[in-house]
């Protein structure tokens, strides 16, 4: 059974995620539903490169981690949206659009929270230990965050996120994490 599935109707539904998943370019989320939520993709880079990002000019990608906030309130949700990232964008819409085309997405951490939580979740990225802020405004241009974009040598731990995450907010919903390895969802970490 996939994580987070309990009933026949949830195993029979997720054995049609992995047979639609092989025929299609673009993976779907068996876990993550078109509710609205807070997301942060953690992308990697194993080696630098230049690329531009729009008006924000050219960015110089070093090997590390980067983690990118950002929340799906409109149509489709957590789905649609993390959907969207997933597929390098032929015509980039976000900033994190155009930095895909240099980064693979290893891991989505969500949350089907009610409220909008992608500042809370920027300030208590920006405050943990080894994060830099690597383009100002990156992913900020419709709020006063410093950005929502973070680079890290080695990626976060989602449990220390959590942690932090209970400490400052007693009544958020949980924080999930789905893996990826090569574009394809794993049912655990990949080193």
């Amino acid at each position: 059974a996939i994580a987070g599935c309990y009933g026949p109707f949830e195993k029979t539904l997720g054995q049609r995620f992995w047979e639609v998943q092989s025929l299609t370019s673009v993976p779907l989320f068996p876990p993550i539903s078109s509710q609205p939520g807070t997301y942060a993709l953690i992308l990697r880079a194993s080696r630098g490169r230049v690329v531009q990002i729009g008006r924000l000019g050219l960015f110089t990608i070093r090997p590390g981690s980067y983690v990118y906030v950002g929340t799906a309130f409109g149509p489709g949700g957590l789905r649609g949206r993390v959907s969207h990232h997933l597929r390098l964008a032929s015509r980039p819409h976000w900033h994190v659009d155009y930095l895909r085309r240099g980064l693979e997405v290893s891991e989505v951490w969500y949350s089907h929270d009610p409220h909008r939580r992608e500042h809370l979740w920027a300030a208590l990225l920006r405050e943990t230990a080894g994060c830099s802020v690597p383009v100002r405004g990156f992913g900020a241009s419709d709020c006063r965050c410093e950005c929502h974009l973070f680079f890290f040598d080695s990626p976060p731990s989602i449990d220390g996120f959590r942690r932090c995450l209970r400490r400052t907010v007693r009544n958020h919903s949980p924080v999930r994490v789905a893996y990826l390895h090569r574009g394809k969802f794993s049912r655990k970490r990949k080193a």
